[in-house]
Order: C-alpha cells, then sequence, then structure tokens
C-alpha cells in the first residue's frame, strides 16, 4: 500500500512540475508590460549591433554583415513599434493564454537576450 501511494504521490509531483514547466511565461500586469514596451523603446536599437555581429559570423561575413545591417534595423524599429504598443496599450491584459506579442515574431522579450 505504501508503494502505491508513494507512487501516486510521484506522478501528482511529475505531473505538476511539468505542467507548470510547459507553460509560457505569463507576466503580463499593467507594470510589467509598460515596463518592457518602455525598455524595448529606448533599447531597440541594440538589435543592429546584435545582428551586425551575428551576420559576420556567416560562413560569408560580407553577405552576412549586409544581411545583418537590413535585419537589425527592421527588428529595431519592430521593437521599438511593439514597445510603443505596449507603453500606449498596457492598461489593457493580453488575453489569458497569450504569452507575449514578441512570441509571435520569433523575437525574446528584451533585444539582448
Amino acid at each position: 500500500m505504501k508503494r502505491i501511494r508513494a507512487m501516486a504521490v510521484r506522478m501528482v509531483l511529475a505531473l505538476a512540475l511539468s505542467a507548470a514547466a510547459s507553460r509560457p511565461a505569463w507576466a503580463q500586469d499593467p507594470i510589467h508590460k509598460a515596463g518592457r514596451g518602455l525598455v524595448n523603446v529606448l533599447t531597440g536599437w541594440i538589435e543592429l549591433p546584435k545582428q551586425l555581429h551575428l551576420g559576420g559570423q556567416e560562413e560569408n561575413p560580407m553577405a552576412g554583415i549586409a544581411g545583418g545591417l537590413l535585419k537589425g534595423a527592421g527588428l529595431g524599429l519592430l521593437r521599438v513599434g511593439v514597445g510603443l504598443y505596449e507603453i500606449v496599450t498596457f492598461p489593457i491584459p493580453y488575453p489569458r493564454h497569450f504569452a507575449s506579442p514578441y512570441e509571435q515574431m520569433e523575437l525574446r522579450d528584451y533585444a539582448w537576450e
């Protein structure tokens, strides 16, 4: 009987931990949303040197740098735009299972991540 009880407790703990780990980061309270928006407006420019650096590490560095310049400028503008959107709409919560607007664009929440 003790073995069955111990096994049941382990299974419940494993399920609880896996459910908690599989949930997306959901910190969409108004303060976090406004703070992330402000940070991304102020640091969106980081995408430019970041993408230049990543492009320079490609097999053809000159093409990588040129592509990194275009990609960095585009992602920087995109990050600033979404940041402005988050600042303006910070009192309005996202839907319950919506982790981040950056997730849909395959971006991290912050430029330095």
